[in-house]
């Protein structure tokens, strides 16, 4: 497929929704999914509810006379998902939107849910569904082995690591999941849901588990210091970290306290 953004692989394209920040880095990486020559696609977390961004995204997924048949939503953060329902009207009619697959009930359109071990076929095109919580509890990455990518929503970024808003165990189990899963596979890049593609996944989630018990860690060590609070260990432990990012580190850090105190 062409490249609107820069990036993608043979069979995912990237429209990159203008909504960036330290959180979202770049923006949101909307994908778009299709097989060589099919007349249907799939749309993948079409980001925040930023009417331009949505029709650039319709107009993208209807190049040469296609039709969005399907969304899916890696998790229901609004700058994943806010423009969903939104999308699915402008890529659909007004009596028949196309269908959100999620795996929270909360973020369907339609009947379907999304869950471990579905496929999705549509027009040749078929995606394999993970599930990799601990980012959000309702986190999905979708396997694309005819690409031998993997698109890893917030589970993994482009640079930078992600916050832990779930539970850190089941966050860390993922992390492990998505580097056996790689290794077993071959899996050739991660199209992540903010920031550039990653073309050694090996490498970047070795990083990732590395850095994760490496704060684990330290905020063990400031608790054994005397912290009691996530935003004490904050503090200490993200003392050269940019304050902005200081209220979402929080979170991550209230996961790994949540994490210490389940293992006394």
């Amino acid at each position: 497929m062409s490249r609107v953004d820069g990036m993608g692989t043979e069979r995912a394209l990237c429209v990159l929704a203008p909504n960036p920040s330290p959180m979202t880095l770049d923006g949101t990486n909307t994908w778009i999914l299709a097989e060589p020559g099919a007349e249907a696609v799939v749309v993948v977390d079409p980001g925040p509810e930023d009417d331009a961004h949505l029709r650039r995204v319709a107009a993208a997924a209807a190049d040469q006379g296609r039709r969005v048949a399907l969304v899916l939503l890696t998790h229901g953060h609004a700058d994943h998902a806010a423009g969903a329902e939104r999308f699915a009207a402008l890529a659909g009619s007004a009596h028949r939107p196309v269908p959100v697959r999620a795996l929270d009930p909360r973020h369907r359109l339609g009947e379907e849910g999304l869950g471990e071990g579905d496929v999705v076929a549509v027009d040749g095109l078929e995606v394999r569904v993970l599930e990799t919580p601990g980012h959000s509890d309702d986190s999905l990455s979708f396997w694309l082995a005819a690409d031998g990518a993997v698109l890893t929503g917030d589970t993994i970024l482009g640079y930078g690591t992600t916050v832990v808003e779930g539970r850190l165990g089941d966050y860390l189990a993922s992390l492990d999941r998505l580097r056996a899963f790689a290794e077993e596979t071959g899996a050739a890049t991660i199209l992540p849901g903010h920031g550039p593609k990653l073309d050694d996944p090996i490498a970047a989630l070795d990083h990732y588990i590395r850095h994760r018990r490496e704060r684990l860690a330290q905020v063990a060590a400031a608790v054994a210091a005397g912290d009691r609070t996530a935003g004490q260990v904050v503090e200490r432990v993200y003392a050269d970290v940019d304050r902005t990012l200081w209220p979402a580190a929080e979170w991550s850090v209230q996961a790994q306290l949540d994490y210490l105190r389940e293992r006394r």
